[in-house]
């Protein structure tokens, strides 16, 4: 069965599609954000090369990470930004790609969620991919209304990721969430029906 990696911009309603997926297809899936939040919660080899080349005060005394500086550093240094997914993303493939070899997924779809697709080279690992998209004022309103962010760092958030443009001209789906849940509902039913159709 196919690897579907399921990417977009922040705000973009790529998870909620994901979650809506899984509701109507016989998958497992792999969260690329959670794997990254516990290997910086929980990994003392990744803690110890973000103190030494990302920041000597990434992790407070008791060890746990400094959030508010980290997400400081991803919008503002793009060179820190760089070397703190160069530490990630390369554990994070090998565990996701180990996990869909398992023969257990053989008969089953298994799903990636991962906001770095692109960005990290990795589109040759993926079967299908599917961007979720909607206009920069949406993520901008949901932003605000979801995170309580105000505009100036949403639009650094949003400038520091690949353009939500580029990523749909290299997918093979594109899912458009600039509405109600309704018409998202109504495109994880339609993709779907695809992708049973086509694969079983």
């Amino acid at each position: 069965m196919p690897i579907l990696g399921i990417t977009g911009g922040i705000a973009s309603g790529k998870s909620e599609f994901r979650r809506l997926l899984l509701e109507r297809i016989d998958a497992d899936y792999f969260d690329a954000d959670a794997c990254a939040r516990e290997l910086l919660d929980k990994d003392p080899t990744v803690r110890q090369e973000v103190l030494a080349r990302v920041h000597p005060q990434a992790y407070d005394e008791e060890g746990a990470p400094n959030r508010p500086l980290l997400r400081q550093l991803i919008y503002q240094d793009a060179v820190r930004k760089a070397t703190l997914e160069a530490i990630l993303h390369p554990v994070i493939r090998d565990r996701w790609s180990a996990q869909a070899q398992e023969p257990a997924y053989g008969n089953r779809f298994f799903v990636v969620d991962i906001p770095l697709l692109f960005e990290t080279n990795a589109e040759k690992l993926f079967d299908i991919i599917v961007t979720v998209a909607c206009a920069k004022e949406t993520q901008l309103e949901r932003l605000a209304t979801r995170r309580g962010l105000d505009r100036q760092i949403s639009e650094k958030i949003i400038a520091s990721q690949m353009p939500l443009s580029l990523k749909i001209e290299k997918s093979h789906h594109v899912i458009w969430n600039d509405g109600a849940l309704e018409a998202l509902i109504t495109q994880a039913d339609l993709f779907s029906r695809y992708l049973h159709a086509r694969h079983g």
